[in-house]
């Protein structure tokens, strides 16, 4: 796709008439998302030089040992999203309880919940890594928010998106119209439209899973697997199997080329691994909006109500063709 001169504030304002909260309170937020990029961006670029890899010796709310730039993002996120006045909770995948913010304006239109270091796997080895946002808004913008303006499903999200950090810097955002990708021009130090209006392919020829955790998954789901790596020209099988370690990485991926991406529950674990509402919701958005689908293996992933603010999902997602397929093994129908 060519690369445009238009802004994401330009694009903004060209396609989007009207959003809950009001377009310039979304573009002010999304401003403050590639504003986000923008700093981890530099933090990553030199993070080798500054002593930030590693670990900080602590476990987040999640049990996961906290890596040094876990603790450096989640940190930015908090204090960006803050200074935007546009927002009156954040809820992180870091933290355990959400932040909510005091704002003197009597109309604060926004809840942000973000993943703000995905792949932190990745941090020590130079390989990509990623952010993930939701944006909802709560039931009364001029009252704090309540448990249930945190708590909602993934149809209520009036935006979504994810920061990728490769060899360039995307932001890919949808607000309810399609999928829209900006690239950073460190240069120009603004992002420009490099991908409008992006669809993913109906069926791919690529899988993305840990296959290390084989032996864990149900039989369904093991003969799914088996089935997409046995040889059959007229479905494009065997599949290529392309797995970064980093959520972002691998559905960016298959947003633009097709395929499947799994992390499927286990028997002894079968709430799966990602979070819902921080991970799940959002990127279930996304390709959704792109044309492809985004499911637990029994129902839509943007159909689950959220119970906790740290819930978890199992998620398979990409091609329309593959997550229906996917479906029809693990109901026991293949």
């Amino acid at each position: 796709m060519a690369l445009h001169s238009e802004t994401l504030e330009q694009f903004l304002s060209r396609t989007h008439e009207a959003v809950p909260g009001g377009l310039a309170a979304l573009s002010f937020l999304l401003t403050h998302v590639g504003l986000v990029g923008k700093l981890l961006s530099r933090d990553l670029r030199v993070a080798g030089l500054l002593n930030v890899l590693g670990t900080t010796g602590e476990t987040n709310v999640q049990g996961e040992t906290v890596k040094k730039l876990d603790e450096i993002a989640n940190e930015t996120c908090v204090r960006v999203f803050q200074q935007s006045g546009v927002v009156c909770a954040l809820v992180s995948e870091e933290m355990e309880k959400p932040v909510i913010i005091s704002n003197e304006r009597q109309q604060v239109p926004y809840i942000v919940l973000f993943d703000p270091l995905d792949g932190s796997s990745n941090t020590d080895v130079n390989m990509p890594l990623g952010s993930i946002f939701s944006i909802v808004a709560p039931s009364r913008a001029d009252l704090p928010p309540n448990e249930r303006d945190l708590l909602r499903k993934g149809t209520d999200q009036v935006a979504a998106g994810y920061l990728l950090f490769g060899p360039s810097t995307m932001l890919v955002i949808t607000a309810g119209k399609g999928v829209h990708g900006f690239t950073l021009d460190p240069g120009l130090g603004e992002y420009l439209l490099s991908h409008e209006d992006m669809k993913i392919p109906a069926r791919g020829k690529m899988y993305a899973v840990n296959e290390g955790n084989y032996q864990k998954w149900t039989g369904e789901m093991r003969r799914y697997f088996d089935h997409l790596k046995v040889e059959d020209k007229a479905t494009g099988r065997p599949y290529s199997g392309r797995y970064s370690g980093c959520l972002v990485a691998d559905v960016h991926r298959m947003l633009l080329n097709g395929g499947i991406y799994l992390y499927p529950g286990e028997v002894k674990k079968p709430e799966g691994k990602l979070r819902l509402l921080y991970e799940a919701n959002p990127l279930a958005l996304i390709v959704e909006q792109a044309g492809g689908l985004a499911s637990t293996g029994t129902k839509r992933v943007l159909d689950v109500e959220p119970q906790k603010l740290h819930q978890r999902v199992p998620l398979i997602i990409g091609s329309r063709d593959d997550v229906r397929e996917a479906e029809h093994f693990l109901h026991g129908q293949a």
